[in-house]
C-alpha cells in the first residue's frame, strides 16, 4: 500500500471454539460452507494457524495485543487484562478508524454465578460502538444486548428446547433470532453507516461454542445422514500414557462439571453432537455470506480486508474428551485462518506455521501504520506474495491454570510444535507428551517417556525454552547502554 492511499476497512470475524476441520475449504465433506470457502479461494488460506492458548481469554488477549498470554497478563479466564495493555483496535482508533464490535470480547471477568451479571468492564479498547453479548446463557438479562434485542424488537426471550433422544444437544433459537444472526446484523448496520471513512468491525459470535444448540432447521439435514458421520477419533486405553487432566475430562468436560461423559455416551450421542456442532458452523457461513453481500451492495468489498478465524478449537470427543482444557491436540489449537483483500494481497494456500499472535502486526502493516514496540508477533504480509515462505519454525501455546476446574494438580502446561514434532510439557508433574505428526497425525502414541526418542524430546525441550525466553515483555524499551 502506498503512502497517502486510502486506508482499507477491516471486517474481523472471530468465531468461538471452532476447530480447523469444520469448513469445506479445510477438507470437511459434510458441512455446507460455500461463503467461507469462496472467501478462501479469493484470499489467503493458512493451513497451519495455531492459537496461543486452547481457551478463550488467553487466546483473545494474545491476538488482540500481539503478545503472549503470560506477557499481556491474560493467562486465564475470569481475570482482568490490565488497563496498560494496548489492543490493535485502540491503535487503529487513534489513527482515525471508527471501530465497532458485536458479540464477545472476554478480556475481563464475567461471572454470573457471583451475582455479577452486568457487562464486563472495559479497558480503553478503541471500540466506538460496543454491542456486548458474551454468550447465550440466559443469565445476563438485558445487559446482554442480544437479549435486549430479542425483548425489545421481537417481544420474546432466549430459549432452547430439549432434543428428543439426546441430552447432550439442544434445539436453539430460529435462524433469524439466533445470536450469530444478531452479531451479523450489527456488523451490516455498521458497514452501511460508515461508508466513506476507514473502519474496523469485530464480529465475535458465540457459535459454535457449547452448549451445542443450533436452530433445528440447521441440524435437520444431518439427521438423514447421521450414520455416515464419523465417530470421534479415540482408541480405548490411549489416555493411560497421557496427562492426568485428560483422564479427568474423559469422565466429563471440565473435570466432570459440564457434562459430556464420554464413556456413557452412545454412538448416536457422539454423532448428534458432531452434527449439532457442524450445523452451528453452517449457520456461521450463512451469516458471513450476508456480511459479504453488504460489503458488495455498498461498494466496499474491494476496499475491505476480511479476516476469518477462531480463538481456539474444540475436542469434540476426539481422544475421548469434549470441550476444552489443558490439551494441545490439533483439534484444540489448530484453527481456520483466512485473510482476503481482492486486488491487493493475492490468493493461495500457505502451508507454513503461523500464529494468531501475528494478526495485529499484519493489520498494522496492511493499514500502513507503524509497528507497536510491545508486540511480539510477526506480520503475515510477506506470505501473501510468497505462499511457500516460512515465518516461524515452530508454534507456541500455553495453558497456565487458565480455568478453575483442574486442581489435582493445577494445570500448568505449554506446547511447542514444529512441522513434524509436538512437545507438551506438564509443569505440574513429570508428565508430558511427544508426538510424531508425520507418522502419527492422529496424535495417538505418546513418545514422551520412550527412551528411543530422548534426543527428540531434548531438542524440542530446548526449542520450548527458546520460545519461553521470548515471552519477556519488550517494554520498557532500552533508553541507553546503561
Amino acid at each position: 500500500m502506498n503512502p497517502g492511499e486510502k486506508k482499507p476497512n477491516i471486517l474481523w470475524i472471530c468465531t468461538d471454539q471452532q476447530r480447523f476441520d469444520t469448513l469445506g475449504c479445510y477438507g470437511n465433506k459434510f458441512v455446507s460452507t460455500p461463503n467461507i470457502d469462496r472467501l478462501a479461494e479469493e484470499g489467503v488460506q493458512f493451513s497451519n494457524a495455531i492459537s496461543q492458548s486452547p481457551v478463550c481469554s488467553p487466546s483473545r488477549g494474545s491476538f488482540l495485543t500481539g503478545r503472549y498470554p503470560v506477557t499481556c497478563r491474560q493467562r486465564q479466564n475470569g481475570a482482568d487484562i490490565p488497563d496498560s495493555e494496548v489492543l490493535v483496535t485502540k491503535l487503529l482508533h487513534d489513527a482515525g478508524y471508527r471501530c465497532g464490535l458485536s458479540g464477545k470480547l472476554h478480556l475481563r471477568a464475567c461471572n454470573p454465578s457471583s451475582g455479577c451479571t452486568e457487562m464486563e468492564s472495559r479497558i480503553d479498547d478503541g471500540y466506538d460502538e460496543f454491542h456486548w453479548s458474551h454468550d447465550t446463557a440466559p443469565v445476563w438479562g438485558l445487559h446482554n444486548e442480544y437479549y435486549a434485542w430479542l425483548h425489545d424488537v421481537h417481544g420474546t426471550t432466549y430459549r432452547t428446547e430439549a432434543f428428543e433422544g439426546c441430552e447432550h444437544i439442544r434445539k436453539g433459537m430460529p435462524k433469524d433470532l439466533h445470536q450469530t444472526h444478531w452479531c451479523a446484523d450489527k456488523a451490516i448496520d455498521f458497514i452501511k453507516e460508515n461508508k466513506g471513512r476507514p473502519w474496523l468491525f469485530s464480529v465475535n459470535m458465540y457459535d459454535p461454542h457449547h452448549p451445542f444448540d443450533p436452530p433445528y432447521e440447521m441440524i435437520e439435514r444431518y439427521l438423514d445422514i447421521l450414520d455416515d458421520i464419523p465417530l470421534p477419533s479415540y482408541e480405548e486405553g490411549e489416555l493411560a500414557s497421557k496427562t492426568v487432566w485428560q483422564r479427568q475430562d474423559h469422565l466429563g468436560g471440565y473435570n466432570g462439571t459440564s457434562g459430556y461423559p464420554f464413556p456413557e455416551m452412545s454412538d448416536r450421542d457422539h454423532r448428534l453432537v458432531r452434527a449439532a456442532y457442524w450445523a452451528m458452523c453452517d449457520l456461521i457461513d450463512i451469516e458471513v455470506g450476508r456480511m459479504l453481500d453488504a460489503l458488495k451492495e455498498t461498494e466496499q468489498y474491494e476496499d475491505t480486508i476480511v479476516i476469518f478465524h477462531s480463538d481456539h478449537g474444540e475436542m469434540l470427543g476426539d481422544h475421548g474428551i469434549y470441550l476444552k482444557g489443558p490439551f494441545f491436540y490439533e483439534c484444540a489449537i489448530h484453527v481456520p485462518l483466512i485473510i482476503s483483500w481482492p486486488g491487493h494481497i493475492g490468493s493461495g494456500v500457505v502451508p507454513g506455521i503461523v500464529e494468531l499472535m501475528d494478526l495485529p502486526e499484519t493489520i498494522l502493516e496492511l493499514c500502513s501504520l507503524p509497528s507497536y514496540p510491545a508486540m511480539q508477533g510477526k506480520s503475515l504480509v510477506p506470505l501473501f506474495s510468497d505462499n511457500e515462505g516460512k515465518l516461524h519454525d515452530s508454534a507456541y501455546s500455553e495453558y497456565m491454570n487458565a480455568m478453575p476446574w483442574h486442581t489435582s494438580p493445577k494445570a500448568f502446561a505449554s506446547m511447542v510444535r514444529t512441522e513434524r514434532w509436538k512437545l507438551v510439557a506438564s509443569h505440574s508433574d513429570d508428565g508430558g507428551e511427544l508426538y510424531d505428526l508425520c507418522n502419527d497425525p492422529d496424535e495417538r502414541v505418546n513418545l514422551f517417556h520412550d527412551p528411543e526418542y530422548i534426543d527428540v524430546r531434548l531438542e524440542m525441550t530446548e526449542k520450548l525454552l527458546r520460545r519461553w525466553s521470548f515471552t519477556v515483555d519488550p517494554l520498557p524499551e532500552r533508553k541507553s547502554a546503561w
